[in-house]
């Protein structure tokens, strides 16, 4: 259990490790959204970091990095075959950024870090631990993002949408949203 906490808050990707910039700028502008990518992410994490953990040490080392792409890639395109059959709102929603989950530095990451190095168990509580870490980070920065830009929480309007400013839901709203919880975040971590 220790593994998995210090996923979500020590070694947050985030909001600590700054990692996965990309989606969570890119998915953020409601918390469906960022909950949705979150938790994509995580099912390819869960299940990379277990079958990397269980063939490290059949992999040669001079193709280990491609291996690892390759078992990646697999999970991303399984996970993006079932979110379009059962989600497929959200699917067209997250569009190019599901592929890129591939890509992901922190999958690839943690698959060089961790579960190339660590039993299949921990590797396990290590893919959860990162992934609620990043369904939470982006979870709350897109619900910031989402009450600040539109006046709505998961869709819902708040009855707010004609005084909240639009440039929450744009870009910049992205990168402000995302700066002030990261210092509120590493504020209230070291505490």
């Amino acid at each position: 259990m220790q593994i998995a906490l210090n996923g979500i808050l020590k070694s947050n990707p985030v909001f600590v490790l700054v990692l996965g910039m990309c989606p969570t700028l890119g998915t953020t502008t409601s918390a469906s959204n960022g909950m949705g990518m979150g938790l994509a992410t995580m099912a390819v994490l869960v299940m990379s970091n277990l079958v990397i953990s269980l063939i490290k040490n059949v992999i040669p080392d001079k193709v280990r990095i491609p291996a690892f792409i390759v078992v990646i890639a697999s999970f991303v395109t399984i996970i993006q075959m079932l979110m379009e059959a059962f989600v497929p709102a959200l699917y067209a929603s997250l569009g190019v950024f599901i592929p890129l989950i591939v890509v992901n530095c922190i999958i690839l990451g943690r698959a060089e870090a961790f579960a190339s190095k660590n039993s299949p168990v921990d590797s396990i509580f290590d893919g959860i631990g990162i992934g609620l870490g990043f369904t939470l980070a982006l979870t709350v920065i897109g619900a910031v993002r989402e009450i600040l830009g539109s006046g709505a929480i998961f869709g819902v309007s708040l009855g707010i949408a004609d005084v909240m400013p639009l440039v929450f839901v744009l870009a910049p709203g992205g990168f402000l949203t995302l700066g002030y919880l990261m210092v509120l975040f590493n504020k209230l971590a070291k505490k």
